[in-house]
C-alpha cells in the first residue's frame, strides 16, 4: 500500500470513529429490512405484480328512511366472488353501527375523565356513560337467495357468516340480509353519519352512511381484515358494483353515490330540464332546486315516499343525504377524458356562502387531482352541506361551513369551509380510487389527501389565509412532547394525536418532497405512477415508498425512516463559521486594514471578528508532494491554483443535528454588501456522521452571516439556532 492510500485510509478511519462515537444510529440505513419482502403479488418497483388480485363484492340494496322516528330498515343481497387463490370457509362483514350499541368498545374502551367544569352536553361523553341511545344494527335475517337460513356470529363490530360449502378459487356465492337501526342525532354525539334537527321548521338533514353491513376485505397482505370498529380509525373496503333503491319522504330531496336512474319518477318536469342544462353548463352553477322552492317545501311535510334509485358501478362503498330541505345546483366540469357533473345540496342555513362557493369548490378539486393524478372516472361528484362534520364517500362527501346568522361571513370562515369540501371531495381519490386499508393505515389516504388539498388552495384560492399542511404548520406538533407523540406509521387507534400524524405530518412531508428534495417534476411524475398503478386497487406503505422511489431514481429511505416510522424532528445548529482567504491574500488584508487605521487581530482576526465570524485565517497552499501523485506521471501546476483562487473567501460552516432528524442543508450566505446566495445540499452529507458536519463555501465576496433553511422548508424547530452568528438573528423569527 503506498504513501497517499496509506494517508487517506487513516484519515477514512478516522473520521468513521468520529462518526460512531458522535451517536451514529443508521439513519441511511436502507428500509429493505423493514419493508416486506416483494413478491409476485406485489413486486419490488411498488407496482402490482403478476399476480395481484383483489375480491369483488356486488350489492343490490332497499333501504327506507323513517323521519318520524329517525331509523332505517334495509335488505341487501350482495354476491361475493372470491378471486383470491385460497379456498374460503366463511366471509367477514362490518357492522359499523354497533359502535353504537350501549356496550359497545367505542363507548366502554375509552378512557374518561372529570374536571372541574364541564358543559352538560358533553358530560355523559367525558365520564363514558353513553348508553341510553342503542344505534346497533338489528339484523333480522341472514339467508340464501333460496330462503336457506345460513350460520352467523356477530363479534362487535364484525360478522361471520358460515358458508354452506367452502367457495373456491374462481367462484361466488350470494346472500341476503335484513336489518334496521336508530339513526343517531350527530348534535349530541356526533359521527360521520346521522341526522342534524332544525326547530325552526321542524325538519331533518339526513346524511346516511355505514348504513348496510358491508363486506371486509380479504387480501394477500392481512387474509381478513376484520379489526373492530372503535371510531378512530375509518374503513377498509372492496370494490363493487351497486345498485340501491332509497325510499324517502315524497318531498324529499336525495343525494347518492351513482347516478339517478329514475328522474321522471322523482323530479319534476322543470327540475329534469334544469338538470340537463347542467350537464352542459360549464361557468357557473345551475339551479335545479333553488333556495325560494325548498323553503316552500320545508315549510310542508308531504304525505306518502318515492323511491330514488341509483346505481354505481366499480367503487366500494355506498352513501346517500336526504331532506326536504336541499337547495340543488350543478355545473359540468370539462376535463381531459371526461366531464363529470360538480353538484352542491344544502339547506338555506348555508346560504350565501354555499351557493357561492361549493359547487366551484368541487370543481376546482377535481381540476388539481385530474392533473396530479388521472382523470376523475365518477360521472358526479357531490358536496353535502351537513353541521361539524367532513366525511367523504365514493362520488358524495358531508362538509361543515356555514355562514353566521345573519349571513355574513369573512375569510376565514369561507376557507375553512372551502378546504373542507376540496379535502372531502379529493378523498374520492385517495382512498376512494386508490383504495388503502384505512383501519390500518390513515396517512396513506388523509396526508396524501391533505398534501392535494393544500396544492389545490395554494393553485386556486392563493388570497384567503390558508396555511394548513405545509412544513411550518407541523412546526408547534414537532417541538411538542415526544411521549404523546407517535410514528406516523402506527394504527390511528393507537394515535394520541391524530390530526398531525395522519394529515398534516405526512402532507407536510410531501411538500418537502416536491418542493425543496425531489423536486415538482420529479415528484409528480412519480407521484402519478403511484396514483395510476393503484387506482381501483388495494395499495400498502410499501409500494407508495418503492413507486416514489422507482420513478425518480432518488434514494428516499432515510426520509420515509426519519419522517415516517420515527418521531425526531428538525433542529440543526449552525454552530460555528470560521473564514479562510489564501495566506498572500490574508498579508493583503491586513495591510489594508492597518492602512485605514484598523488593527488585524493578530492571527488573522479581521473585520467581522466581534460579529462572531473569526477571521480571515491563513490557508497555505504548499506545492503538491510528490508521494501525493502515486503511481502517476503526470503532474498538477500548483501555482496555477494558487493563481485560481487567489481573492477567494473560504468559509467553513458547522452544522450540527440536534433533532435527530437529518435533512437536506439549505444555506444562504449573506453578503457585506446586502445580496445573498442560496446553496443546496443533498441530505446525503449526513451519511458519514449523522450528528455534526462541516460544508466550506467559496465566494468572491464576503459573508456577514450564514442563515440555515432561510425560507423555513425543512420544519425546523429552532428557528434562533438557524444563523451565525447569533446577533443576526436578533428579532427575525416570530411564530
Amino acid at each position: 500500500m503506498n504513501r497517499i492510500f496509506l494517508f487517506l485510509s487513516a484519515f477514512l478511519l478516522t473520521f468513521s470513529v468520529y462518526a460512531q462515537d458522535a451517536g451514529w444510529k443508521g439513519k441511511f440505513e436502507q428500509l429493505g429490512t423493514t419493508l416486506p419482502t416483494p413478491n409476485e403479488y406485489r413486486d419490488a418497483s411498488g407496482a402490482p405484480g403478476p399476480r395481484y388480485w383483489q375480491q369483488q363484492a356486488n350489492y343490490h340494496i332497499k333501504v327506507s328512511l323513517d323521519d318520524a322516528n329517525q331509523s332505517i330498515t334495509g335488505w341487501e343481497q350482495v354476491e361475493y366472488i372470491n378471486n383470491a387463490p385460497q379456498t374460503l370457509q366463511y366471509l367477514w362483514l362490518q357492522l359499523d353501527q354497533n359502535s353504537r350499541m350501549p356496550d359497545s368498545d367505542r363507548n366502554r374502551a375509552n378512557p374518561s375523565g372529570l374536571g372541574g367544569s364541564i358543559p352538560a352536553k358533553s358530560f355523559e361523553g367525558a365520564v363514558g356513560n353513553n348508553f341510553d341511545f342503542d344505534g346497533g344494527f338489528k339484523i333480522g335475517a341472514v339467508k340464501t337467495p333460496a330462503g336457506q337460513n345460513l350460520r352467523y356470529t356477530i363479534n362487535g363490530t364484525m360478522m361471520r357468516i358460515d358458508l354452506p360449502q367452502p367457495l373456491g378459487s374462481g367462484n361466488s356465492f350470494q346472500f341476503q340480509i335484513e336489518w334496521s337501526y336508530n339513526i343517531n342525532d350527530r348534535m349530541k354525539d356526533g359521527g360521520r353519519s346521522g341526522y342534524e334537527y332544525f326547530p325552526s321548521d321542524d325538519n331533518y338533514v339526513y346524511t346516511i352512511a355505514q348504513f348496510f353491513p358491508r363486506m371486509a376485505v380479504y387480501d394477500d397482505v392481512e387474509g381478513w381484515q376484520n379489526k373492530q370498529f372503535i371510531g378512530g380509525g375509518e374503513f377498509a373496503l372492496t370494490f363493487g358494483d351497486y345498485k340501491v333503491e332509497i325510499t324517502v319522504p315524497s318531498d324529499h330531496m336525495v343525494a347518492a353515490t351513482g347516478e339517478l336512474q329514475n328522474p321522471q319518477q322523482v323530479l319534476s318536469a322543470e327540475e329534469i330540464q334544469r338538470f340537463e342544462l347542467a350537464k352542459k353548463t360549464f361557468d357557473k352553477p345551475v339551479f335545479i332546486r333553488t333556495q325560494k322552492e325548498a323553503e316552500a317545501i320545508e315549510k310542508k311535510k308531504a304525505a306518502g315516499t318515492k323511491t330514488w334509485v341509483f346505481q354505481a358501478e366499480n367503487v366500494r362503498d355506498f352513501a346517500f343525504a336526504s331532506s326536504r330541505k336541499f337547495i340543488w345546483d350543478a355545473m359540468a366540469v370539462k376535463l381531459e377524458t371526461a366531464t363529470p357533473l360538480a353538484m352542491s345540496y344544502y339547506p338555506k342555513e348555508g346560504n350565501p356562502l354555499w351557493e357561492r362557493e361549493s359547487t366551484l369548490a368541487v370543481k376546482n378539486t377535481l381540476l388539481l387531482y385530474s392533473e396530479r393524478t388521472f382523470d376523475y372516472p365518477y360521472p358526479v361528484a357531490i358536496s353535502v352541506h351537513a353541521a361539524s362534520v367532513g366525511m367523504e364517500y365514493p362520488m358524495i362527501c358531508f362538509n361543515f361551513g356555514r355562514p353566521r346568522p345573519d349571513g355574513s361571513y369573512d375569510d376565514r370562515i369561507k376557507t375553512r369551509m372551502v378546504s373542507v369540501i376540496v379535502h372531502e371531495v379529493g378523498h374520492n381519490y385517495f382512498p376512494m380510487i386508490v383504495n388503502n386499508d384505512e383501519r390500518q393505515w390513515a396517512w396513506m389516504d388523509e396526508g396524501l389527501n391533505s398534501f392535494l388539498e393544500q396544492q389545490t388552495m395554494a393553485v386556486y384560492y392563493p388570497e384567503l389565509p390558508y396555511t394548513s399542511n405545509v412544513p411550518t404548520s407541523i412546526v408547534p406538533y414537532m417541538k411538542g412532547d415526544k411521549r404523546i407523540q407517535r410514528p406516523i406509521m402506527t394504527n390511528p387507534e393507537q394515535s394520541i394525536q391524530l390530526g398531525p400524524e395522519a394529515y398534516t405530518k405526512p402532507a407536510a412531508g410531501l411538500y418537502m418532497l416536491r418542493e425543496t428534495i425531489m423536486g415538482p417534476e420529479l415528484f409528480d411524475f412519480a407521484f402519478k405512477q403511484y396514483a395510476n398503478r393503484w387506482k381501483f386497487k388495494h395499495p400498502q406503505p410499501a409500494d407508495f415508498f418503492r413507486t416514489i422511489e422507482d420513478a425518480s431514481a432518488v434514494d428516499l429511505d432515510w426520509f420515509w425512516r426519519g419522517w415516517f416510522f420515527t418521531v425526531d424532528h428538525v433542529d440543526v445548529d449552525v454552530e460555528n463559521v470560521r473564514w479562510f482567504k489564501l495566506k498572500e491574500d490574508v498579508q493583503e488584508f491586513e495591510r489594508r486594514l492597518q492602512a485605514s487605521g484598523q488593527i488585524a487581530g493578530g492571527g488573522g482576526a479581521g473585520a467581522n471578528a466581534a460579529d462572531g465570524i473569526k477571521g480571515p485565517f491563513e490557508l497555505n497552499l504548499v506545492d503538491t508532494p510528490p508521494f501525493a501523485y502515486g503511481e502517476f506521471m503526470n503532474r498538477v501546476d500548483d501555482n496555477e491554483i494558487r493563481e485560481k483562487y487567489k481573492g477567494k473567501n473560504f468559509y467553513e460552516v458547522t452544522f450540527t443535528n440536534k433533532g435527530g432528524l437529518v435533512m437536506p442543508i439549505i444555506v444562504r450566505l449573506n453578503f457585506t454588501d446586502g445580496t445573498f446566495q442560496d446553496e443546496y445540499i443533498a441530505a446525503e452529507i449526513w451519511r458519514k456522521n449523522e450528528t455534526q458536519v462541516r460544508k466550506v463555501f467559496i465566494t468572491d465576496k464576503e459573508v456577514a452571516s450564514v442563515n440555515f433553511d432561510p425560507n423555513q422548508a425543512l420544519a425546523d424547530t429552532e428557528l434562533e439556532n438557524n444563523v451565525f452568528p447569533r446577533a443576526a438573528a436578533a428579532g427575525r423569527f416570530d411564530r
